[in-house]
């Protein structure tokens, strides 16, 4: 949820936002000249279950988030894909949605996002006794961009985003990131003088797994 999105949402706990125009909405959040903005946001909430528009009424009623709170439900943004297998899942930090998420199967909730895992190169990890398979949810702390050895990490490499086990080398002046897989596949090896190009998104703290059905 972006920070348009956000003061739209606190204000729908206030006033009626179906009695006003886009333009008089936008003007009480900073966005007075760009109605069909505001009108692109209510329907990100309204898609993402924050508010509902009833159309027929003009009424915008808002699910909002003091009520997820106190239904101990938490929105999770989901922030793309990212590859477990070859680097080959570009990063996209556009919301793709949300996962919404009892607070009693969350370990952490402060400065977290989700991200969908395509592949099987950490099929063997161990976060809290769960392996990462292709289809499953992580869940990555941003707070965490310090990773120290054996920490899994999301990570961006030219764009492209994974999920790895990370290892410093010093001795090499090189990053390491290890795969653990039923499956062989290579480490991926960054030098030291290449690490502009390299950035830690944060440490994966959680595993969502996927319903088999």
């Amino acid at each position: 949820m972006n920070k348009a999105q956000e003061r739209l949402l606190k204000l729908s706990e206030t006033t009626d936002l179906g009695k006003l125009s886009f333009r008089q909405i936008g003007k009480m959040i900073g966005l007075e000249h760009s109605p069909q903005a505001v009108k692109h946001h209510l329907l990100q909430l309204e898609k993402n279950g924050f508010i509902k528009i009833n159309r027929a009424d003009k009424l915008i009623e808002g699910i909002r988030i003091n009520i997820a709170k106190k239904n101990s439900l938490f929105a999770v943004p989901i922030l793309g894909g990212a590859s477990a297998g070859p680097a080959e899942i570009f990063v996209d930090s556009n919301i793709d949605g949300y996962l919404r998420i009892s607070s009693k199967l969350l370990n952490k909730r402060k400065g977290i996002f989700a991200v969908k895992i395509y592949g099987k190169s950490m099929n063997k990890a161990d976060i809290n006794g769960l392996a990462i398979d292709d289809g499953d949810f992580v869940i990555v702390d941003s707070e965490e961009r310090t990773p120290s050895n054996g920490t899994y990490v999301l990570s961006v490499i030219d764009g492209v985003a994974n999920v790895k086990k990370y290892y410093e080398d010093p001795d090499n002046d090189r990053v390491v990131l290890m795969s653990e897989s039923t499956v062989n596949y290579a480490p991926i090896f960054i030098h030291k003088d290449d690490m502009d190009k390299y950035i830690v998104n944060g440490k994966v703290v959680q595993v969502i797994k996927n319903l088999k059905i």
